[in-house]
């Protein structure tokens, strides 16, 4: 796993992981390889701004040295991260769960048709989550440029800065997606999917938290000995 992009999600994933497995002793929890980079540049201000320094070495030197480690596959809780996706399996030489793919993939499953998409600017420039989506007949909704600088004050001004979160302001901007004709909210930042564990009375079943669809993903991966690209 290429961990510490933002700190509090890895460790959030890692309890995920260990209380999904279905085992009955120590000893048959999948083996984890963590780096665990903080001090990597931001990705967000990357993609937004190509004169920004480029994270793409950090995550290269940590996907390499989790590789000679003896990683099958890896994972990257940090849905931004995977704007970089392809030329991280190019350098590294390692499988990398695609987690756009794979919510594309459940949400597909349980006949979404609409979404609406909580995630960072730099996600959203992206267009990561297009593709896979279009792919399977889902519709995207995305906050208007207001809602959105609500979610990057969350996200990186309250969540990443350790401050109280404004969970009334990120709720309506949730209903207004709605309104939208999003059946379902992804939150499709690692750093909002603490919100949904800090707040499950208030975050129903209507928001799809990335962290546990990329823990479901990592276990079925550590599971098999066929180590596959995700789609």
């Amino acid at each position: 796993m290429i961990g510490g992009l933002g700190p509090m999600a890895t460790v959030y994933f890692l309890q995920l992981v260990t209380a999904m497995e279905k085992v009955s002793s120590d000893q048959e929890h999948m083996p984890i390889y963590m780096q665990s980079i903080p001090g990597t540049p931001d990705r967000t201000a990357y993609i937004l701004d190509h004169t920004k320094e480029n994270p793409l070495p950090a995550l290269i030197r940590a996907g390499r040295s989790l590789r000679e480690q003896g990683a099958d596959f890896l994972a990257i809780p940090c849905i931004t991260a995977h704007y970089f996706h392809s030329e991280l399996s190019r350098h590294i030489g390692l499988p990398i769960v695609y987690l756009p793919g794979r919510t594309a993939d459940e949400l597909a499953e349980a006949g979404v048709s609409c979404v609406g998409v909580l995630a960072t600017s730099g996600t959203l420039e992206s267009g990561i989550f297009v593709e896979p989506f279009d792919r399977r007949g889902i519709r995207m909704c995305v906050p208007d440029a207001r809602d959105q600088a609500a979610v990057m004050e969350i996200i990186y001004g309250q969540i990443k800065a350790g401050e109280p979160v404004d969970v009334d302001l990120f709720l309506e901007v949730g209903e207004r997606l709605k309104e939208k004709g999003a059946r379902k909210l992804i939150l499709g930042c690692t750093e909002l999917s603490l919100l949904k564990r800090d707040f499950p009375d208030r975050l129903g079943e209507d928001y799809v938290d990335v962290l546990e669809v990329l823990a479901r993903a990592a276990i079925t991966w550590g599971s098999t000995s066929e180590k596959t690209e995700a789609s």
